[in-house]
């Protein structure tokens, strides 16, 4: 298997499309095609499953694609050391729940090591996903939430990845709210209060489950639910519909702005919100770093 080709499987796997994967590649479709087809009659397995919609990878394909990635990640440090004469280029990923603060020590890692040629990744997504991408090197972590409702089974989850949990923190739920919100006066919320209200919950795909939900009680009734795939979404959303959404509550304002606020839950719930990595793996000095940026938002 050549180079070339493992080039080819991580374009196609990162478009979701043959056609698009060949426009980038710049070569024909049926020529990808007949490429991805040569490679799946090598490996005697199948890496792609094919939709209307575009191409899924399979149980396999995941596997397969974290190695393939990792075999082409080394060929590039190894030309630009060797072959371009340029200093080697950092690389590091995350996978992430849906969280603000995540986002802003990530932003205070690329500030610490933007000075060098890298390729920084954050990839906020859903938590089946999280699993996944750290399980098949991806990423380097993956940040989530462990609480009495999903902990047995995330921790399932976790082991049979061949994955480890390191917790960050604990925290009591919040509710995220629009500052003006109704609500926003009191000095904790219970479920009741929220009862008029539409609750915001982040998609979790084909895993729509108390498992796999970031929003902590996302089971209990209600009759106003708004699923939304991304963060901007939901700060849209907190503000026009005077929505909420059931969170952490540690909001770093510097990249959100003013213009929500978390107020406590009264429920007698915890949230432990760690990092899973490969097991028996040390964390990287970029990983190091973006661990302690992490844990710098506990006290908020």
């Amino acid at each position: 298997m050549t180079l070339q080709q493992l080039k080819y499987i991580l374009m196609i796997a990162e478009t979701a499309s043959i056609t698009e994967a060949a426009r980038r590649l710049y070569i024909s479709q049926p020529s990808l095609s007949n490429a991805l087809h040569e490679i799946e009659k090598t490996l005697q397995e199948t890496l792609f499953i094919r939709q209307h919609s575009g191409v899924v990878l399979t149980q396999f394909g995941q596997q397969f694609i974290g190695y393939a990635r990792s075999v082409c990640q080394q060929m590039d440090l190894l030309e630009d050391k060797f072959i371009n004469n340029q200093p080697e280029k950092i690389r590091f990923s995350v996978s992430t729940q849906h969280y603000t603060f995540t986002a802003n020590a990530f932003v205070d890692m690329v500030k610490q090591f933007g000075d060098d040629r890298f390729e920084f990744i954050l990839n906020e997504t859903r938590t089946y996903q999280i699993l996944e991408d750290v399980k098949n090197r991806f990423s380097d972590l993956g940040i989530l939430y462990l609480s009495a409702n999903n902990e047995t089974v995330l921790r399932k989850e976790i082991t049979q990845r061949q994955l480890t949990f390191t917790p960050l923190f604990t925290t009591k739920p919040h509710v995220f709210l629009r500052r003006h919100h109704p609500l926003a006066h009191k000095e904790f919320v219970t479920l009741e209060d929220l009862k008029p209200y539409a609750r915001l919950n982040f998609l979790q795909g084909a895993y729509e489950s108390e498992y796999y939900a970031e929003e902590i009680l996302s089971t209990l009734p209600n009759d106003k639910i708004v699923r939304v795939s991304d963060r901007a979404s939901v700060v849209n959303l907190l503000i026009g519909l005077d929505g909420y959404t059931i969170s952490s509550g540690i909001m770093p304002s510097y990249l959100q702005g003013d213009a929500l606020i978390a107020i406590p839950l009264a429920v007698e719930e915890t949230m432990t919100i760690g990092y899973i990595q490969l097991a028996n793996q040390k964390l990287s000095p970029l990983a190091t770093y973006y661990v302690e940026a992490l844990k710098q938002y506990e006290t908020l």
